[in-house]
């Protein structure tokens, strides 16, 4: 399964998402999730107005991988959902019996979101299902910044740098 927010960071994550499919001849399941709690707070005249963009782009990004995957040979289902991302996510896999769920990282928020996004996190922490996450974006610029985090978090911890060989503690038994 490769949820997918139509961003350009996809491409890696679809490319990664294929790849394993191809190699198991897996059916892809493609979704995007239009978050309604994004709009909420939109008049009311406006909000269906933006509910249709929303699941038109959705549309659009779900036939993007589609099209991949249709071009590699290999089967596709598609949907667009509405509601809370990660709840979706996990539900959409549920009642479709996912093997493997495959989405992006998106670091946007410090350091620590650099290694999920919100929704991936959401979801790895509570699948039942296998998630395979394909970090997005700058690597060397993602991994500076959570080292520079690291070291921040790290500052006055002690750490021995020293090799040991426990090997002599090992008794003869």
């Amino acid at each position: 399964m490769l949820p997918t927010d139509g961003g350009r960071e996809m491409e890696t994550v679809v490319t990664q998402g294929l790849e394993l499919a191809e190699l198991c001849t897996a059916t892809v399941h493609t979704l995007h999730v239009v978050d309604e709690r994004a709009y909420l707070t939109i008049p009311d005249e406006m909000r269906d107005q933006l509910r249709e963009t929303l699941e038109e782009d959705g549309h659009m990004a779900t036939k993007a991988v589609a099209e991949r995957a249709l071009n590699a040979g290999l089967s596709v289902v598609r949907e667009v959902r509405r509601g809370d991302p990660s709840a979706a996510i996990l539900s959409y896999a549920v009642d479709n019996d996912i093997e493997l769920i495959v989405m992006g990282t998106h670091g946007r928020t410090g350091y620590e979101r650099y290694l999920l996004g919100s929704v991936a996190e959401k979801v790895v922490r509570s699948s039942p299902i296998p998630v395979l996450t394909v970090a997005v974006g700058d690597i060397d610029v993602i991994k500076a910044d959570i080292q520079a985090g690291l070291r921040r978090d790290l500052k006055g911890v002690e750490t021995n740098t020293e090799p040991c060989d426990q090997t002599d503690d090992l008794s003869d038994t």
